[in-house]
């Protein structure tokens, strides 16, 4: 076989495997609007993990953080019939968890449940004092910065340097221009990068 068949064959494998994944979740997805409820548990299996990632990425592990997880799948549920495939599921779901975390964050805003005036570093440092007893790991050194992050910058550096996603995909959930994803990761990344250097040299 020459490399140009072999190169054709590979990509064609490729283009079968894609359109598997996509076709079996919108073979789950019909089975679930035709009243399979075993369907809709098998979409719930497949994406709540990534689905959950987002969220606490945005909001940290916290109440709110798990109320929003379930409520993605409810929307979900009630907009199934909606749903085309114009993008994967799992991008789907992740706009939504990305729209309902920002909801979140305003609502904590008009109660002051987080107040974003409280430096970080005076948080940080009252959290870090005492380093032999309450020593903590840089995963949650990163969430606290990250949750004093704006939100149109933090969805931003969620998507692309928590869960991978390309800048295009990161784009299209958000649906904002390339640019403007390039522009907020490198401000969210400055950000972050003044907020932690105090303590990443003390660690």
């Amino acid at each position: 076989m020459s490399n140009n068949r072999k190169y054709d064959k590979t990509m064609e494998d490729c283009y079968s495997v894609q359109n598997m994944k996509k076709a079996s979740d919108l073979d789950l997805i019909t089975s679930a609007i035709n009243g399979d409820a075993s369907s809709f548990e098998q979409i719930i299996n497949k994406y709540e993990a990534q689905v959950s990632a987002t969220i606490y990425g945005m909001l940290g592990d916290t109440q709110e953080a798990d109320d929003v997880g379930q409520e993605v799948f409810i929307r979900f549920y009630k907009s199934m019939d909606k749903f085309r495939g114009d993008s994967a599921l799992g991008t789907y779901l992740t706009r939504i968890a990305i729209n309902l975390s920002l909801n979140e964050i305003k609502r904590r805003k008009r109660r002051q449940f987080f107040s974003f005036d409280t430096p970080i570093e005076k948080e940080l440092s009252e959290l870090y004092s005492d380093k032999e007893s309450n020593k903590l790991e840089t995963k949650e050194l990163v969430q606290m910065a990250l949750l004093k992050l704006d939100p149109k910058f933090r969805s931003v550096v969620v998507l692309r340097l928590v869960e991978n996603y390309s800048t295009d995909e990161t784009a299209i959930i958000l649906e904002l221009p390339v640019g403007t994803v390039l522009s907020r990761l490198a401000r969210g990344q400055k950000k972050l990068k003044q907020i932690l250097s105090p303590f990443m040299e003390e660690m």
